[in-house]
């Protein structure tokens, strides 16, 4: 299992991608798909696995089930609930060099067709990311979405916020006070 080095003795560790991500928790917004694609090359570069999902079609729970399942290589005992989600996401294949991430495209489609379920998810996601943490694994979720304003609830005891690059919202090309 690999651990961050210890940043006081190695000062390049802060400005990981992984390492800026994670102090904020598991997931990271994102808006502008170039800032997203950069940063999916970074994590493989550093010997992440990727898993990408779309959730532009998905309008119901079964439809982000049976995507989550054939994405990331469930087992057949899955079923469409949120308790086989959590287990099976407890056991996702999450190597110790580099780690795993799920990368969510058009995440506000699904959350404005399901919101209690797409915040249950990424709580799910959080709370299970910092369980493999405990263990030297990294687990992340990029959640990119087409809506530069949208939010969620706090996941994990944490906020759900955007990434770095995007932070303030004229990142994200917004005018401040709109």
């Amino acid at each position: 299992m690999i651990f961050f080095k210890r940043p006081n003795k190695q000062p390049g560790e802060r400005e990981r991608l992984d390492w800026r991500l994670l102090e904020r928790g598991a997931i990271a917004l994102y808006y502008k798909s170039t800032v997203l694609t950069q940063d999916i090359a970074w994590f493989r570069q550093h010997g992440y696995t990727i898993h990408e999902l779309d959730a532009v079609a998905w309008t119901a729970p079964a439809a982000f089930h049976a995507d989550a399942k054939r994405v990331l290589d469930f087992p057949a005992h899955y079923t469409a609930n949120l308790a086989s989600w959590i287990d099976c996401l407890a056991e996702l294949n999450v190597p110790d060099e580099g780690g795993a991430v799920l990368v969510f495209r058009h995440y506000d489609a699904f959350a404005r067709a399901e919101p209690q379920l797409a915040q249950t998810i990424l709580d799910s996601i959080e709370t299970t990311s910092r369980r493999f943490l405990m263990t030297g694994r990294r687990l992340l979720a990029l959640v990119q979405s087409d809506d530069p304003r949208i939010r969620f609830e706090r996941v994990g005891a944490l906020p759900v916020t955007w990434n770095p690059r995007e932070w303030l919202d004229a990142d994200r090309g917004l005018r401040s006070g709109g």
